[in-house]
């Protein structure tokens, strides 16, 4: 157990611009279910560092104040990644990335990868796997500066494909498979919803972590999975009650 808490990989500090048309409750709202997104992932948040700005630097997010700031805090081993309470551009991820010298995932990227960690069924991983491949193709430019383009043509001649151009296929192909299999998948539960066309149905629905799950296993006494977790349910279920 101490073991786990003394690992840097399993520490983060939070990141959040505090802009002026957002009121002070609203703002410490949304770091309070950053922090508690992090600790679905299994991080433990060392620091918070904040800042008021009227917008996010164009090309850091944050100030060069709080860039110096966040730096020291990995320098001193308080952290390795950093937590952005917003969705930020690519370039803005990788000059944060290379000023503070750790990992950085934006709010979408957190909960992507607990999406990610949470889908259980063939159609909930097929749906995650697309909208992360999704996220992912905008931001394979600034993680793909500088590689060499790939060998092209009969005997190697001609410029070929970049490495760039060639995992941006990859992921365009691979989302079509995805999309195909999602379509293979809805033709089924259109099946399995004629059966239940003549019963009368109900729909339960809410925020993450509202109690879904919990109300589901008081009114139907299923083993509904029940986690105090943001986003612990991603997989639509149906009981008979």
């Amino acid at each position: 157990m101490h073991e786990t808490e003394s690992r840097t990989s399993n520490r983060a500090v939070l990141a959040a611009v505090h802009r002026h048309d957002v009121d002070e409750a609203e703002f410490m709202e949304s770091l309070a279910e950053l922090r508690r997104l992090a600790k679905t992932l299994g991080l433990a948040v060392t620091a918070t560092c904040t800042q008021r700005r009227a917008a996010f630097d164009p090309g850091t997010y944050l100030g060069s104040g709080k860039l110096q700031e966040l730096k020291e805090l990995v320098a001193a081993g308080a952290a390795d990644t950093i937590l952005v309470d917003h969705e930020i551009t690519p370039s803005q991820a990788r000059n944060l990335e290379k000023a503070a010298g750790a990992a950085v995932l934006d709010r979408t990227a957190v909960i992507l990868e607990i999406f990610h960690r949470h889908a259980s069924s063939r159609a909930a991983r097929a749906q995650v796997e697309i909208v992360r491949l999704q996220y992912l193709a905008p931001r394979l430019r600034e993680h793909g500066a500088g590689r060499d383009r790939q060998r092209g043509g009969v005997g190697g001649k001609g410029a070929g494909e970049s490495h760039l151009e060639l995992d941006r296929r990859k992921i365009r192909d691979r989302i079509a498979e995805l999309t195909a299999e999602l379509a293979a998948l809805e033709q089924e539960r259109r099946t399995q919803r004629a059966r239940r066309r003549d019963l009368a149905r109900v729909a339960l629905v809410g925020y993450t972590n509202a109690g879904k799950s919990t109300l589901m296993r008081a009114l139907t006494g299923s083993e509904a999975y029940v986690a105090d977790k943001l986003f612990a349910t991603l997989d639509t279920t149906v009981r008979a009650l």
